[in-house]
């Protein structure tokens, strides 16, 4: 008797809910709110990280271990460059080997990582600026299952990507990733996977081995980068022609580099933010990461 009373007045009380179903709407909010997933930027560089037990795939593993086991991953890499927005919504995307003149270890790689169609349909329905397909044909490229095998190497969390427009500019997939914000609180661990300094140019080759190892202008730009993702100061992250001489040596191309303004557009005002395996490689690359959250 004592508890159905109690129960009325939580029901009824003027300072709680009017009903239960507004308690049971409260609810839900609050543990959406409980789930919130962090967003991470991740320098994924040579696909042999894929393979390699080295300071950056160890750091992977070890993110994953630090943050909520998420209900699914959804990769924006820079390998995949469409006309249009598209989202893989197979059961089984295929592992992708798009590259050549690495070890034969590394194309017989096989990440049997489960997809998620019903997830690929609500993230489309979410997104109002664009028109996203759902995509059959895809999988997971490199920029996607290199990291994420290190990460749930046990392959048993459903993995999307998210295709990059080509024919847009850095604002529109700014405000594109903003779109992205409720999946964060589904515990969906959303990835931008690219490199902030990335000219493959430039590599110095005989300093592949040397870790750490950047010209003037990388470790200039890198550290510009930091200082304004730390400062919260996105504008001239999203404006980046402004960087100058220096910045056209660091993203010479912008495909490894827009993932990392989704994992940007997803940040809130309360979001910490932190780097990880912050190094150049090779003279013209960084393996930076952000984690956002």
């Amino acid at each position: 008797m004592k508890r159905k009373k109690f129960i009325q007045k939580i029901i009824t009380g003027a300072t709680v809910m009017t009903s239960l179903s507004a308690f049971n709407k409260f609810s839900n909010e609050l543990k959406e709110q409980e789930q919130v997933m962090p967003v991470l930027f991740i320098g994924h560089g040579s696909p042999m990280n894929g393979i390699e037990d080295n300071e950056f795939s160890r750091r992977w593993t070890q993110m994953a271990k630090e943050i909520p086991t998420p209900a699914a991953v959804l990769v924006v890499s820079a390998h995949w460059f469409t006309k249009g927005t598209r989202i893989t919504a197979m059961d089984f995307p295929e592992t992708i080997h798009d590259f050549g003149g690495f070890p034969q270890a590394l194309f017989e790689v096989q990440y049997t990582a489960p997809g998620n169609p019903v997830l690929a349909g609500e993230t489309a329905s979410i997104v109002h600026s664009a028109k996203v397909e759902l995509d059959h044909d895809w999988g997971l490229d490199h920029g996607a299952w290199t990291v994420v095998r290190h990460m749930y190497p046990e392959a048993n969390i459903p993995v999307l990507q998210l295709s990059i427009d080509y024919t847009k500019g850095p604002q529109y997939h700014y405000d594109l990733a903003k779109e992205l914000y409720a999946l964060r609180k589904k515990g969906v661990l959303i990835i931008g996977s690219g490199n902030m300094v990335h000219n493959l140019r430039m590599v110095a080759w005989d300093k592949m081995d040397q870790t750490g190892y950047g010209y003037d202008w990388a470790l200039k730009m890198n550290d510009s980068f930091k200082q304004l993702i730390s400062d919260g100061d996105h504008k001239p992250l999203i404006h980046y022609e402004g960087f100058g001489r220096e910045g056209q040596l660091a993203i010479p191309t912008p495909e490894h580099y827009l993932p990392l303004l989704y994992t940007l557009g997803l940040k809130t005002k309360k979001d910490e933010v932190a780097f990880f395996n912050d190094k150049a490689v090779a003279g013209s690359l960084t393996m930076t990461s952000v984690k956002i959250g």
